[in-house]
């Protein structure tokens, strides 16, 4: 038997999630009004991300393994951007009274698959139950410094060379396979044949649906002197323009070190791979690729080739929506 929530008591729903999170890691765990988490050097990194059945996924194509995946996922890349290890979630679930106890279970299976693949030691600690008509899912994220300094977006500095951890462009492909080859006559998402797809496409499609951003990166970054770093979630470009923002600088990048997908590393988004700078004088840490150098500001915040890049594409959530490409 598998009932609906509706039909359900919220104590039993969340004992159901419960089981298929493991053991808690907090001082005090999922049970009471909130938990306790230790913060070994008395700070905490905390960020939050949110992902809404419409503008951010569609139940038609994304499972409730990848979706519990994918919200924890680039939830821990925030952390790792930072420079801190991610230590624990909090996840809010709003969902229709018709969603099936099965698809919530399915939630925290992928949630603990997350943490366990991409941070061990991190879990879910506590969150919330309510209903709505829209299918919501809401991921806090707490990481620990371990008595470093946090990675800014703002520390870049002229001479310092840029450099990407992970992939780049995979998740905006991914999304056009969707779009191009699993929608109706009317536009309609419908439920994807992977039989119908290459090695090549299966992982472009993983890449959107269940990614895996090298989150232990962050903190290995961070020790080895990073200056600035944030995580692509809105592209290369319009990330890049933002870092370049905060640090008052601009930044080059060089498109023959981005693959044979130029166009989709430069302006897809939600590929969460870590965005970084570097002192020129030390080695690029093991995972990190050099995509570009650091410039004292000139009139464009980002160079591709030496020359200005509109900055166009990558995902807006109020401008994106309604066309499709997030």
């Amino acid at each position: 038997m598998d009932p609906t929530v509706g039909e359900l008591s919220e104590g039993r729903i969340l004992r159901r999630i419960l089981e298929r999170l493991g053991e808690s890691n907090a001082l005090v765990g999922p049970g009471d009004d909130a938990a306790v988490i230790a913060a070994a050097d008395g700070r905490v990194v905390a960020t939050v991300d949110t992902l809404v059945h419409g503008p951010d996924f569609r139940l038609a194509w994304s499972s409730a393994f990848d979706l519990g995946y994918k919200a924890a996922a680039v939830n821990l890349a925030d952390v790792a951007a930072m420079g801190a290890t991610p230590t624990a979630l909090l996840v809010a679930l709003a969902m229709p009274d018709a969603t099936r106890l099965s698809f919530v279970t399915g939630i925290a299976d992928g949630l603990r698959a997350a943490c366990r693949e991409l941070a061990p030691g991190c879990r879910v600690e506590g969150g919330d139950l309510t209903v709505s008509d829209t299918l919501t899912i809401a991921v806090t994220a707490l990481g620990a410094l371990a008595g470093r300094a946090p990675v800014l977006r703002s520390g870049a500095e002229p001479g310092d060379l840029v450099a990407v951890a992970g992939d780049l462009g995979r998740a905006a492909r991914g999304l056009g396979i969707l779009f191009e080859r699993f929608t109706d006559a009317e536009g309609h998402p419908v439920p994807v044949d992977e039989s119908l797809l290459d090695h090549a496409e299966l992982a472009d499609l993983a890449a959107q649906l269940r990614p895996s951003p090298p989150v232990w990166l962050g903190p290995e970054a961070a020790d080895a002197g990073a200056t600035a770093m944030m995580d692509v979630s809105d592209g290369l470009v319009l990330d890049a323009s933002r870092m370049a923002a905060a640090s008052d600088v601009t930044i080059a990048l060089e498109s023959a070190v981005l693959g044979p997908d130029i166009a989709s590393a430069l302006a897809g988004g939600e590929d969460h791979a870590l965005l970084a700078t570097f002192p020129a004088d030390r080695p690029l840490p093991h995972g990190f690729v050099r995509v570009g150098v650091v410039l004292a500001r000139g009139q464009d915040a980002v160079l591709v080739d030496g020359r200005p890049h509109d900055r166009r594409g990558g995902w807006d959530p109020y401008r994106d929506w309604d066309s499709g490409t997030g």
